[in-house]
């Protein structure tokens, strides 16, 4: 087998480059194949769709030369402040309040719009003699031998390397084809996703508020302008995007409240269906997992991203350090330190954010005042406070050095 690069990777949204530049700064070869055309997706104007990323995923960012480039465009996330609520009613009494104060190390996150990301990404992609990037491009086939590993692309192009990892999404056509199957549910909730400009600013707080019908987020961007992730039941979803845009509005408002004055639309109007998925293994013989394409977690702390950065600085820093020692980077016992690492963490926060989003989504009194209280009680603990504020930054744990701001 002709092997055209150390590492295959299949998915160039945002954790496919991430993961090329970690292991390109490592000496490692590799090719990127993205189904979609790169240089419209990086030209791309204002449309509503942003990230949150934690204090250690801008580091990482950092370290792979990507942050310089979006530091501009980037929003500190310097509060959070988190409520029940009701339509009309504003936050209940008892409430979360994170502020990044309590810690040294900076803002909790930034929120960053994507087509800043991922112009950046694309920038530094280019500018990597290791990374070859092929656009357009779609793999359909792959098979694995006992050196290597290959793919086929629609275009008729074979391509070989010693290891393929998944990046391409919740429907991995990497992992279906491994024979890697899923387990997860859906929520019977659909996310609502748009931006808005307001006329108060916002101070560089995020707020969440926690709906009988599902939590409404509503994140800071640069500007008096706020991205918001608003989940309803999936009926009524469909319904509310159905509407025109004064219409919309009009839904949105009683929710969103008037806390940041008048409000408006400003980016396009996005859907998507709410759902846990984890798929039953992150690897198979010369093949990892990583991000979405290993597992989908509900948005409601916004840690999908996050978790698949933290994927990304576990994985190149266990292949880097095998090609180091002269192991084969493709092998089981390589790839299995990388499941071993990401697994258990992922699953506990999968399932974590899974058991939040059920004893917040109703209205049952009794439910709402033990939840209410216990957010009352944990405000007033700073340790405890702080400890949540620090997990919030990805800073707890089995870190990542990329995601401790170190080289590998």
């Amino acid at each position: 087998m002709k092997q055209n690069a150390d590492i295959l990777i299949v998915g160039g949204g945002l954790n496919g480059p991430a993961l090329a530049l970690a292991l390109a700064s490592g000496g490692l070869r590799v090719t990127v194949v993205d189904a979609r055309p790169a240089p419209a997706r990086a030209q791309t104007g204002f449309d509503g769709r942003a990230y949150s990323l934690a204090l250690a995923s801008k580091r990482l960012l950092s370290v792979i030369g990507v942050w310089p480039q979006v530091a501009d465009h980037a929003q500190p996330i310097l509060q959070v402040k988190a409520s029940d609520g009701h339509a009309g009613m504003g936050a209940a009494p008892f409430f979360l309040h994170f502020d990044h104060a309590e810690i040294e190390e900076g803002p909790m996150g930034f929120m960053v719009e994507d087509r800043h990301l991922y112009a950046a990404f694309l920038a530094r992609m280019q500018m990597e003699p290791n990374i070859t990037l092929l656009s357009g491009e779609t793999v359909t086939a792959q098979a694995t031998e006992a050196t290597g590993v290959s793919v086929t692309l629609a275009s008729g192009r074979q391509l070989g390397a010693r290891l393929l990892i998944g990046c391409d999404g919740r429907t991995s056509g990497t992992a279906q084809r491994a024979g890697i199957s899923r387990t997860g549910w859906g929520y019977g909730q659909t996310a609502l996703v748009t931006a808005v400009d307001h006329a108060l600013p916002h101070n560089g707080i995020a707020h969440q508020l926690f709906m009988p019908e599902g939590p409404l987020a509503i994140l800071p961007l640069p500007g008096n302008r706020s991205s918001i992730v608003w989940s309803e039941g999936t009926a009524r979803a469909a319904e509310i995007q159905a509407l025109d845009d004064d219409d919309y509005l009009t839904a949105l408002r009683p929710r969103f409240g008037d806390f940041l004055g008048a409000i408006k639309l400003a980016g396009t109007r996005f859907t998507y269906p709410l759902s846990l998925t984890l798929a039953n293994s992150f690897v198979a013989p010369r093949l990892a997992l990583v991000g979405d394409a290993a597992h989908g977690v509900h948005p409601i702390a916004g840690q999908g991203l996050n978790l698949g950065l933290r994927d990304v600085g576990a994985l190149a820093q266990i292949v880097i350090e095998a090609q180091r020692l002269g192991e084969d980077i493709g092998s089981v016992a390589v790839l299995e330190r990388y499941q071993h690492w990401r697994r258990f963490d992922v699953t506990a926060l999968a399932l974590g954010m899974d058991a939040v989003n059920r004893l917040f989504s109703n209205d049952n009194p009794i439910l709402r005042l033990g939840r209410d209280l216990g957010m009352g009680a944990i405000n007033a603990l700073p340790g405890l406070r702080r400890r949540f504020i620090r997990t919030a930054a990805g800073l707890e744990g089995d870190v990542p050095r990329l995601l401790q701001g170190q080289q590998i």
